[in-house]
């Protein structure tokens, strides 16, 4: 049963841009995007249970190491490396306050970190080019084949979003990913079990915001134009509606809360009159007060009963 839905899934993704409009394909690509984001985060906090709102900086990380390099000329897997590298830099340095406060003590560390970064991305003219963004983001050509076009451009983010899932699927399943799912159970029964909290605590966020630097290295040659609003503190918090309302913990609640925030909103508005975002609004505000375990939570709920 779950084989027939994947692979219904992955048919519907690769036939899905042929019968859309370029706008249509943009939002499909954006998910892709986003949804590689939200899975760093879900490791982070899903599965390691550390609460993280920089989420969003990371993407603002990677994307501007794509800008920056590809504008002179750099090819894009250099753009790759270089975003993997920083990110997984500063989110295990990120970590270390992890290891001594919890909670809304560690969202306010991780808070004023992102009001860092934005404000560096916004002032440093230098090294930015500050409100006046970045433009002409080319976007990749590999082995000869350029992604140029949106529909190749979709492709592309397609089969990297491909390879995280299967990352990620193998990360979790490993004993990685079961001492990760001991730090949030039970941080102390999980030391006394000899699992290493300090080092799980730490690669929990690095590997979280390394994958946020890859969703923003396809951000930015997606968009082809960036500047520091868009990677403000809103972004944080709507990678962590994704988590929130697909299903915290669950592996497929990032690829369902990246549909809900991002392909929802759009097809909403059409015959709401301007209003969507208002049923938009309530429809999550009911979901999380009623079944904080999100879609997949209740989901789960009603086939167990």
């Amino acid at each position: 049963m779950k084989k027939a839905f994947f692979a219904a899934m992955l048919l519907l993704l690769v036939a899905a841009p042929f019968f859309l409009k370029p706008y249509g394909i943009y939002l499909l690509s954006l998910w892709v995007v986003m949804t590689i984001a939200a899975i760093g985060l879900n490791l982070t906090l899903g599965y390691a249970g550390q609460i993280s709102l920089a989420q969003g900086a990371f993407v603002g990380i990677g994307a501007y190491a794509a800008a920056l390099l590809t504008t002179q000329g750099w090819p894009l897997w250099l753009a790759f490396l270089l975003a993997i590298a920083i990110s997984l830099a500063i989110g295990w340095l990120l970590g270390y306050p992890a290891l001594r406060v919890q909670h809304h003590y560690l969202a306010f560390v991780t808070l004023s970190f992102a009001t860092l970064v934005f404000l560096v991305l916004r002032n440093e003219e230098w090294l930015t080019k500050g409100v006046y963004g970045i433009s002409g983001i080319p976007r990749p050509v590999l082995f000869g084949w350029a992604a140029k076009s949106p529909v190749a451009f979709y492709f592309f983010c397609l089969g990297v979003l491909a390879l995280v899932g299967a990352a990620t699927w193998w990360l979790v399943r490993s004993p990685w990913g079961r001492a990760f799912t001991a730090l949030r159970e039970n941080p102390m029964r999980a030391d006394s079990l000899g699992v290493d909290t300090r080092r799980y605590t730490l690669m929990a966020f690095a590997i979280g915001s390394a994958l946020g630097g890859i969703a923003g290295v396809l951000y930015a040659p997606l968009v082809q134009f960036i500047e520091p609003t868009a990677f403000n503190l809103n972004l944080s918090l709507n990678l962590l509606l994704m988590v929130m309302v697909g299903g915290s913990g669950y592996f497929l609640g990032p690829f369902l809360g990246a549909a809900v925030a991002v392909l929802l909103p759009e097809w909403m508005r059409f015959g709401s009159e301007g209003l969507y975002l208002i049923f938009y609004a309530i429809a999550v505000m009911v979901l999380m007060a009623f079944c904080p375990s999100g879609l997949l939570g209740l989901a789960e709920r009603v086939l167990k009963r």
